[in-house]
């Protein structure tokens, strides 16, 4: 029985041939890890590089994977497609992970990976100090984290982005819950930190991919979920960004919105380049009518005791409208919070 998309015959046929090689298969189950360069490949393959490339091309041309480039680095990754990415995962979970080839694969690969995580903790180290000064100013992040949880729901997500993504923390808190996530980030090193720590944590249903929030690298009318964590205050047109984060979503989507409430904090602004101290609801409600979305929900977390005088975390959550009709079940408690 069909369980999955169909396949065309002559397009089936290319995929059989390109797979249907020693070297092919195993990058194929080296990329149902996690991605990597042509360097990567060459290293763990121990081939050359115009043969590895050759490989490539041909699972490029089969629609088994996909080229993604990220500054001067072109990243290969499984594909997105559903059919061509149902096919690799059914073919790579019956590889013997034992197998004397694809053992000493997986040992060079966990090499690599130990080398971005050394290289990203560096980076992380360097900037530590700053990111450590904000979080003293605001509730603890579990709290916030089990606020986020708790809105978003247990309801399985098909698809996930997350804008700026920094760290990848978000798609590391929401990955039970999606069957496929992106993070998408304009810093190379902070994607680095991200691939990272995904690694570390286990997650394997999420990429990282260098782009912009103003013109995110990802389809348009296609995801459940997209979140912006402690982005907008960084940015010149947070208008822009929230408009273009709604055409990502499928109808009846939700954007998840995580910032601070309006504060006079100077410093962040003249230290830490924070260029917006805040966000009133009003505004952020003026934003999303704008974007053609309807609150769900306004949540805000206080410190008390000696950081009271710190920053209020907000979060908004909003829906697509495409789906909502008058009347709808659409929660009105956000809009008694409203001062």
């Amino acid at each position: 029985m069909q369980t999955g998309p169909a396949i065309r015959l002559e397009a089936m046929v290319d995929i059989l041939k390109a797979a249907a090689e020693p070297s092919r298969l195993r990058i194929l189950a080296l990329l149902s890890r996690t991605d990597l360069t042509v360097s990567d490949l060459t290293e763990i393959l121990g081939q050359s590089q115009p043969r590895v490339s050759r490989h490539l091309k041909l699972l490029l041309d089969a629609g088994l994977i996909a080229r993604h480039q990220e500054g001067s680095w072109a990243l290969f990754r499984l594909s997105e497609e559903a059919a061509a990415r149902e096919f690799v995962d059914g073919v790579v979970a019956r590889i013997d992970p034992m197998d004397p080839a694809s053992d000493r694969d997986f040992e060079r690969l966990e090499a690599i990976r130990q080398r971005r995580q050394e290289r990203a903790a560096e980076y992380f180290d360097k900037n530590a100090a700053s990111w450590d000064q904000i979080r003293s100013l605001h509730v603890p992040d579990a709290a916030v984290e089990a606020g986020l949880k708790e809105l978003v729901g247990e309801g399985r997500i098909q698809s996930m982005v997350d804008l700026g993504t920094g760290t990848g923390r978000l798609l590391e808190l929401f990955a039970p819950l999606y069957r496929r996530g992106v993070g998408i980030d304009r810093s190379r090193e902070m994607l680095a930190v991200a691939r990272a720590n995904l690694e570390r944590a286990g997650v394997t249903n999420a990429q990282v991919r260098l782009g912009d929030v103003y013109a995110p690298p990802v389809e348009r009318d296609m995801h459940d979920l997209v979140t912006i964590h402690l982005v907008l205050h960084y940015l010149d047109d947070p208008a822009a960004a929230i408009r273009e984060a709604a055409r990502l979503l499928r109808p009846g989507g939700r954007l998840l919105i995580v910032d601070f409430a309006p504060h006079s904090h100077e410093f962040l602004r003249e230290e830490h380049a924070h260029l917006r101290l805040g966000f009133a609801d009003r505004q952020m409600l003026d934003w999303f009518a704008e974007a053609d979305l309807e609150i769900s929900n306004i949540r805000g977390f206080t410190p008390k005791g000696e950081a009271a005088d710190g920053l209020t975390v907000k979060v908004w959550l909003a829906r697509d409208r495409r789906i909502l009709v008058a009347g709808g079940d659409a929660e009105t408690q956000a809009h008694e919070e409203i001062a």
